[in-house]
């Protein structure tokens, strides 16, 4: 489609955010027009058909979702692009149910809105129908970029049943992806069972997945259903899914082609509709190059990937982290809630987190139960997380002098093409942490303008 044939109406009450995108839309020889709210727009819509919209969430009146799902009513092949400052997993989920095109959490890359635009009016999009009452609420907490990818991902599955494989370092929540999963999909009202296989010893793993039948086995006084039966209409998470025996994938991989297994010492075979969400820590793709893990089970289980993104990946979301499990630690022991002075704040901020959430969360307890204080300051803050040298703000140029010397030893290529972006990641990650992820205030604290910002986090692939 020609750009100048492309009509935009754009519904936001933000006149700033109406001004950006309407100069950007021109600018790509797109025909936009603006609306402060739903009302008005619905009353230009008697006269005309845009060929793309784009709603706030947030508005006076009538919400965007609720426009959504007035549009897929009368014209359900409309796209409607979504956006919003309030970016959580309901927000997303919701929009992706009610029919949106995509998703998009502000503050958003403007060149990346056009051309989102661009993609919607090519496409020839039949939406799906909206749903009825409120979703379930989740306990993922994150408005990082990389958990708004995971949250676009449970959205876009909400109408599906389809096996999906979870990824991530441990720690980083993939139980809890896992759950949302299940509460947005079509199976919600029946059960979510889960099974971590490498918790369950080898010999006992069959009869725990599949039953088993009453003397089967010495010590099997009675019949026993298996957590396929009992996920049966729902969903069943197997994690740590890379640490299951090679026998049991062999069964494993018959009940994903066949829907139907047998009990431990059965000879009736067992129907059921169970979705498989899996997980693992470990890199499937060279366990299967190992001869470790079967390559045709990968492929059953690897349908849809998730990734659930480390901790240091996801700076922002340190401090509301910090904060909810800070509020959940003090009701748990019956004190008071405590608080992070800043610089005991800036010395969590910048450490590694190897263990992910599940530390994040230990820390908070520890932290809660032995402070002295209401105020939680940086020598409260145990030595053994590595705090060191990040609380001194003046010997980093040491720790610099001390890694360029060790690379200039072992290394042979250029040693400014090593620490430069190196020291640009660690520079815009601080900036993007300080104003929550607000680019435009970002790249001022940098020094930077919006699109210099823009450009380095694409280049970094950050």
């Amino acid at each position: 489609m020609n750009p100048k044939d492309i009509a935009v109406w754009l519904v936001d009450d933000d006149a700033s955010i109406r001004w950006v995108l309407e100069q950007s839309l021109r600018d790509a020889g797109m025909q936009p027009t603006s609306f402060e709210g739903a009302a008005k727009f619905l009353r230009a819509l008697k006269r005309g058909r845009p060929d793309v919209v784009i709603t706030d969430i947030r508005m006076p009146g009538m919400t965007g979702l609720e426009l959504l799902n007035q549009l897929q009513l009368s014209d359900p092949d409309l796209p409607v692009i979504v956006t919003t400052a309030h970016s959580d997993l309901d927000n997303a989920v919701d929009s992706y149910q009610a029919g949106a095109f995509e998703y998009l959490p502000k503050p958003f890359d403007v060149d990346e809105a056009v051309d989102l635009v661009r993609r919607a009016a090519s496409r020839h999009v039949r939406t799906a129908q909206p749903v009825n009452g409120p979703m379930q609420l989740s306990n993922i907490i994150g408005k990082a970029p990389a958990m708004q990818n995971v949250y676009r991902a449970i959205g876009r599955l909400s109408k599906s049943s389809m096996t999906v494989l979870i990824t991530g370092e441990s720690g980083t929540g993939k139980e809890l992806i896992a759950n949302a999963l299940h509460e947005h999909s079509p199976r919600a009202d029946k059960p979510c069972v889960a099974l971590n296989t490498s918790a369950i010893p080898a010999e006992l793993l069959e009869s725990e997945l599949f039953g088993h039948e009453k003397g089967s086995f010495t010590g099997a006084d009675r019949q026993r259903i298996g957590r396929f039966e009992q996920a049966n209409g729902g969903t069943l998470f197997l994690d740590e899914i890379g640490d299951m025996p090679a026998p049991l994938q062999t069964r494993l991989l018959r009940v994903l082609a066949e829907g139907e297994f047998y009990r431990v010492g059965g000879q009736t075979p067992i129907h059921v509709d169970t979705r498989i969400i899996a997980a693992t820590h470990q890199d499937l793709d060279a366990l299967v190059a190992e001869g470790k893990f079967r390559e045709d089970l990968f492929h059953r289980l690897n349908v849809i990937q998730i990734e659930a993104p480390p901790l240091r990946d996801r700076r922002e979301d340190i401090e509301p982290l910090m904060n909810h499990y800070l509020a959940e630690a003090a009701e748990e022991i019956g004190v008071q809630t405590k608080t992070l002075a800043p610089d005991a704040y800036a010395v969590l901020l910048n450490l590694e987190w190897p263990g992910n959430v599940r530390q994040l969360v230990n820390v908070c307890r520890r932290l809660t139960a032995l402070a002295p204080g209401r105020e939680i300051r940086v020598q409260d803050i145990p030595k053994d997380l590595g705090r060191g040298a990040s609380v001194d703000n003046t010997d980093w140029s040491v720790h610099l002098g001390r890694w360029a010397s060790t690379h200039l030893d072992n290394s042979t290529g250029p040693l400014l093409n090593r620490a430069v972006p190196l020291f640009e990641k660690i520079l815009i990650r601080a900036a993007l942490a300080k104003t929550r992820g607000k680019r435009q205030r970002a790249a001022k604290l940098l020094g930077w303008g919006r699109n210099t910002l823009t450009r380095k986090i694409k280049e970094l692939d950050l």
